[in-house]
């Protein structure tokens, strides 16, 4: 009988040979040098043609603008996830009514163009001025940040009902027989152990939407709204000078990054349980 008295001395991992260049890596490195060269030569513009006395004229106006598509948007999707959540309970319910309503609901705000649901709600409802009046609303349906407002919830809220559906219904039915054989309610059973469970699959889908909405927000400005593209369009027709817009874009670009990074950090927060 043998047996072995010493260990083998670790190795450190065989050196790997160069991959040879192929002609899609070629092609990719030659994409990346030419999105480098095309940002640097922005930068280079903007440094270039920098304007003092037209920072400190309408600078102001884009912070005022930033203000207002940041409570735009995060306003909407508040009011909006609380919209979402009958709405999709009505889509999983067994009522032919209620779901025929929802599903009708989610499929025109999803499939009609945002622009199209803001004139609708700005200038359409505009004309039933008489019997808004009637009821008192007017002094909602007037203002064009309130129209906006609701304009963006109610699409939004299609959304995230269809995101929220889908998150409930990817819970595994024995957590629910589980939760049966425990004795649970259904009430404890829903907002212990489904929605928590359902919310963690949802985070990133509520995360694209987020910023799908910031991005969409821009088309406010078309009824008057003087957020963060309102205030560009000011200052273009003042100036004619096409960095307004590349202003405007390092604005939402830096609005979207920040907002993918705290997401990023709150959805590696809520599932460090997960990581193995």
């Amino acid at each position: 009988m043998s047996y072995t008295t010493e260990l083998i001395a670790p190795r450190p991992a065989p050196v790997m040979p160069p991959k040879p260049p192929t002609a899609s890596r070629l092609i990719g490195y030659a994409g990346l040098a030419l999105w480098a060269l095309l940002a640097l030569s922005l930068a280079y513009m903007m440094v270039s043609n920098w304007d003092t006395d037209k920072f400190v004229k309408y600078g102001p106006r884009y912070l005022s603008g930033l203000w207002v598509t940041a409570t735009l948007v995060f306003a909407s999707i508040f009011f909006g996830a609380v919209l979402s959540m009958p709405i999709a309970f009505a889509r999983m319910s067994k009522n032919r009514v209620l779901n025929a309503i929802s599903y009708a609901y989610v499929y025109v705000f999803r499939g009609t163009p945002l622009l199209a649901q803001i004139y609708l709600i700005y200038y359409g409802l505009g004309s039933f001025r008489p019997q808004i009046e009637a009821l008192g609303l007017w002094w909602f349906f007037r203002e064009a940040w309130y129209c906006a407002l609701l304009s963006m919830t109610m699409n939004t809220a299609a959304y995230q009902a269809e995101i929220l559906r889908g998150a409930i219904q990817s819970v595994p039915n024995g957590q629910i027989e589980g939760a049966k054989s425990l004795g649970l309610s259904r009430f404890v059973t829903f907002w212990k152990i489904i929605l928590p469970q359902a919310l963690i699959v949802a985070l990133r889908p509520y995360g694209n939407e987020i910023v799908l909405m910031i991005k969409g927000s821009a088309v406010v400005a078309v009824v008057t709204v003087l957020d963060l593209m309102g205030q560009t369009r000011y200052t273009f027709s003042r100036t004619f000078d096409y960095q307004a817009y590349l202003w405007a874009a390092v604005f939402y670009l830096s609005i979207v990054e920040t907002m993918r990074h705290v997401w990023a950090a709150l959805e590696a927060r809520l599932t460090r349980h997960l990581k193995r």
